[in-house]
């Protein structure tokens, strides 16, 4: 009864600092609610191995920040499925040249006809596409292009490598212009 009176007491003491802090790595309310539940089953499970227990917030810290990473390991090899289907990179490396720059073929009127951004339509469905990304790309191309971000503080805010974040930036905008071209109907 001891360790699930002191695991209860840690509960009570710690969960909202530790949702708090799930919520603002993840930014998504399910996602830190499962993630600190896990936290605390982690916690029962090893408690034993908890030395200080003066040092249980520190130690609960530790377990919850590993689960993040182990919910973006997870999330981040996901593939993205976008009405049921998915997209290869094979599909998606044909939409450019060996530069890197789209193929003159993939620009055509859909992208010219006006201010994209004026429109209601495209602007829910770029969201709704965005939000197809898994969450770590959608929050990493929002901060570029939302919050106009630097590189720099986007990889210091979510521990990425620059290489990763180029191809979080690259595979996004591939993602989102499949995505919009398919669903977007002017």
């Amino acid at each position: 009864m001891e360790k699930a009176s002191f695991i209860t007491n840690l509960v009570n003491l710690y969960s909202d600092e530790l949702y708090s802090w799930a919520n603002y790595k993840i930014n998504n309310k399910e996602s830190a609610e499962d993630i600190v539940q896990e936290t605390f089953l982690a916690a029962f499970n090893a408690v034993e191995n908890l030395k200080n227990k003066d040092q249980a917030k520190t130690w609960l810290f530790s377990i919850l920040n590993n689960k993040i990473v182990d919910f973006y390991r997870k999330n981040g090899k996901q593939k993205i499925f976008i009405e049921s289907e998915i997209a290869s990179e094979k599909q998606t490396n044909s939409l450019f040249d060996s530069k890197g720059n789209w193929e003159d073929r993939v620009v055509d009127e859909l992208w010219e006809t006006e201010n994209l951004l004026d429109n209601l339509n495209f602007i829910s469905v770029l969201k709704k596409c965005t939000n197809a990304l898994p969450n770590r790309w959608g929050e990493v191309i929002t901060s570029k292009y939302s919050l106009d971000k630097n590189p720099a503080d986007i990889c210091k805010e979510f521990d990425i490598s620059t290489s990763n974040y180029w191809q979080i930036i690259h595979r996004s905008k591939l993602q989102l212009k499949m995505c919009v071209e398919k669903n977007w109907n002017n």
